[in-house]
């Protein structure tokens, strides 16, 4: 059995279906991230799992014990929120405590514990502060170590860095990674950032419309995603998503056509019949090169927008009637704006969703270089 077990959770607000059908298992000491945008249940189902949200149906277990009628305080576990929730008359040593009080522990404990939380979050020299006096990743920690002195089961985390700014929000990932590290606690953690899944997740949890649409490790979400939506949420700049209608299908050869940019034949093999049917290809930026290099499928267009981020450069390349595709370019290569280009495909990274938005496993054509059969005719 898992650590925590989430079996046919369901959840209704009146009418409203905010959590369908959920089914998951986390195992112990795992770091699972909740991710979606906003208004896919989350938070709902991080609520539920902590007690402060009733579920409509459906079971919850924590290392093999019922908790799904458990009172809050019953369930063992420990909740961070985003807005800290700290009181401002009590400095950081009572703030960390105040969650203690409730135990039966001897001063000397909850001293311990309080020391120990500091050392592990380097809150030693302010201890004495007020929360007035922090910044605003100091005040983050502080509740954080409230969380760790209660040596909860199950940590939980509710978007616990928006309210940080950019370089802040880094420096605190990895600040809880080696906590997680060093602890060696269960955790789930709710944000609607995706880099912040990718960086921080052991395995991740998409959710979209009350649904999981995919669980797995970043990069198995990343390199197979189960469907469009997935395939777009994860990934920063997002995968390139191109229409397109399947004029005719010939072994190893998808001859397609786009109202934007005219015909196209795609070199890959597929498992079903799709000529005549919408199809949507995709491409990764880091798959998309700005010239007909060998294995790839070449699409004409003009160079719109460069975004030089130092490290990287991104190209977005116009290939007709609001038809984008964005390129990744080495820093200083990049071409000047309304430059004509060839923006070449790796073949070899290739992704077909159906009218379903589900994924279509796809094979390459075993060939060593693609020519360009793309036009505007």
């Amino acid at each position: 059995m898992a650590y925590l077990e989430l079996t046919d959770i369901e959840k209704y607000y009146d009418d409203f279906h905010a959590l369908k059908n959920i089914n998951l298992a986390i195992e112990k000491e795992e770091f699972v991230v909740f991710v979606g945008p906003s208004g896919c249940g989350k938070t709902t189902l991080l609520r539920s799992i902590s007690g402060l949200e009733s579920i409509s149906s459906g079971r919850i277990q924590l290392d093999g014990k019922d908790i799904t009628f458990a009172h809050p305080s019953k369930r063992n576990v420990a909740m961070v929120f985003q807005n800290y929730a700290l009181f401002p008359h009590l400095n950081v040593f009572d703030n960390i405590a105040f969650g203690l009080k409730l135990q039966p522990l001897s001063r000397d404990e909850v001293k311990k514990r309080v020391d120990r939380a500091a050392r592990l979050l380097h809150l030693e020299q302010l201890l004495a502060r007020k929360p007035k006096q922090l910044s605003g990743g100091q005040r983050q920690r502080v509740a954080i170590g409230r969380a760790i002195v209660k040596e909860p089961k199950l940590f939980l985390f509710d978007e616990p860095l928006s309210n940080l700014d950019a370089k802040l929000r880094v420096r605190m990932r990895v600040e809880l990674l080696n906590l997680h590290y060093e602890t060696r606690n269960t955790a789930v953690y709710v944000t609607h950032d995706q880099v912040e899944a990718m960086t921080m997740a052991d395995r991740i949890v998409i959710l979209n419309e009350g649904r999981i649409e995919q669980v797995g490790s970043p990069l198995e979400l990343y390199e197979k995603p189960r469907n469009q939506f997935v395939a777009g949420f994860i990934g920063s700049p997002q995968m390139n998503m191109l229409p397109l209608t399947v004029e005719s299908q010939k072994p190893a050869q998808l001859r397609c056509r786009s109202s934007a940019f005219g015909a196209i034949t795609l070199p890959c093999e597929v498992d079903r019949p799709l000529e005549g049917k919408t199809v949507t290809l995709g491409v990764r930026p880091e798959h998309v090169h700005l010239s007909a290099a060998p294995s790839t499928v070449a699409l004409p267009g003009v160079v719109n927008i460069i975004e030089n981020l130092g490290s990287e450069t991104f190209v977005h390349v116009e290939l007709g009637e609001n038809a984008m595709l964005v390129a990744k370019s080495k820093p200083g290569s990049a071409p000047d704006r309304n430059h004509r280009t060839q923006a070449g495909l790796e073949v070899e990274h290739l992704y077909l969703f159906g009218e379903d938005h589900e994924s279509i496993p796809i094979t390459p054509a075993p060939v060593a270089a693609v020519p360009s059969k793309s036009s505007r005719n």
